[in-house]
């Protein structure tokens, strides 16, 4: 039970910081990634980049990473926020009103994180120098979904979690049926 309410404190708190301590300019970096990443169309562009420029590498960089994010959102959105039905940080945490343009669905897990990690942790064993691209928008992305007052901190680590498991089941899965044989 005490680790239970060290986690709620914790998250208290580092919301709490994270929506007070963002220089506006920032916040408006954090928020443009955020409306790029909505609805994954940051990462479909970077994946329709990757196909027209970055020739058989590029191609499978961008079908590992698309394949990754589905199966991300799948399981965030799909099936951890229809499991954990947990309400968004109290608005009288956030001092912006910025808290005010959240969504409605449950905020456990992040969603966006999942699938930016997904699609990141999945290029760049492909292709390293677009996967170390693609990692400072993921990262402010993660950081945005505190900072807006979108999710806990625990829900931006747990859809990192689901992003990394996606991205090793997306590589590592057509791989079981050959190494049986």
């Amino acid at each position: 039970m005490r680790l239970v309410t060290g986690v709620r404190e914790a998250d208290r708190h580092l919301t709490q910081r994270a929506a007070s301590r963002i220089p506006p300019g920032v916040g408006r970096l954090l928020s443009a990634v955020e409306e790029a990443a909505e609805s994954s169309k940051l990462w479909c562009g970077a994946a329709v980049v990757m196909t027209a420029f970055g020739g058989r590498r590029g191609r499978t960089s961008a079908a590992s990473g698309l394949a990754a994010l589905a199966l991300a959102q799948l399981v965030s959105n799909g099936v951890g926020k229809q499991l954990v039905d947990r309400p968004r940080p109290p608005k009288d945490w956030i001092e912006h009103d910025e808290v005010e343009d959240r969504p409605d669905s449950s905020s456990f897990p992040s969603g966006h994180t999942a699938a930016a990690v997904a699609f990141t942790a999945a290029v760049a064993p492909t292709w390293p120098l677009v996967g170390t691209i693609c990692a400072v928008p993921t990262a402010l992305l993660a950081i945005e979904r505190v900072q807006s007052g979108a999710h806990y901190p625990t829900d931006v680590a747990v859809g990192a979690l689901i992003g990394l498991g996606s991205a090793w089941l997306t590589r590592h899965l057509p791989l079981l049926p050959r190494q049986r044989l």
